[in-house]
């Protein structure tokens, strides 16, 4: 079990790292990501703190904490821009909010986002083909979601996403523990967006390969 799109209280989540880190421990995850909300007022603060936790828990811990960042409602213009700081500040992984049909994204998130060359592209809402291909020629993940609202579009994302050849992640987008996925009901989110057991084998598969690579 990864977990690439997780919160604490650096923004809207609920716990420490260290706790955040434990309870994913006790799941038996081999990985979990901690990408915090950030624009330009908060990435120079919270990207240290996960470098940080990440560092010092690393040392102990059976699961891997990777640490992030998701850029969230920042304008399209930005994203380059940030994504590149991001990365300096010591981000292993950059998440981009995309553009879910439960809040007010601006039009072109996602599509900078992908331009940008983030890692993953969280809840795409009704993304279109053309970014669903250029997600695909990227090798950016797009997400599955696991949370209410966001989750309501896994259907679409997975079809485009199968036509093009485009890798996936199923996320919880945590933000307390009563969020927190096991390996069965991750299963049922890509399975309930229409993957196939062999698909969604795949999907595991791949998320395994990214973190490999971080």
């Amino acid at each position: 079990m990864i977990d690439l799109h997780t919160h604490t209280l650096f923004s809207d989540g609920v716990l420490v790292p260290a706790e955040h880190l434990r309870r994913f421990e006790v799941l038996g995850y081999e990985a979990v990501a901690i990408t915090d909300h950030a624009d330009s007022s908060n990435l120079d603060f919270i990207i240290p703190r996960i470098v940080q936790a990440a560092a010092d828990l690393n040392r102990y811990s059976p699961t891997r904490l990777i640490p992030g960042i998701e850029l969230t409602h920042v304008p399209p213009e930005m994203f380059k821009s940030l994504t590149a700081r991001a990365r300096d500040l010591g981000a292993l992984l950059v998440v981009a909010h995309g553009e879910t049909p439960v809040e007010p994204v601006i039009p072109g998130t996602n599509r900078a986002a992908l331009e940008a060359g983030v890692d993953l592209l969280a809840h795409p809402g009704f993304i279109s083909e053309e970014e669903v291909r250029l997600a695909a020629e990227k090798g950016i993940f797009l997400e599955l979601s696991g949370r209410k609202g966001h989750c309501l579009t896994n259907g679409h994302v997975a079809r485009l996403a199968r036509e093009a050849g485009a890798l996936l992640a199923v996320n919880a987008d945590a933000h307390e523990p009563g969020d927190f996925m096991s390996a069965i009901r991750a299963e049922c989110v890509g399975m309930g967006a229409g993957l196939s057991a062999v698909e969604y084998a795949q999907l595991r598969v791949n998320m395994a390969s990214l973190v490999a690579r971080l």
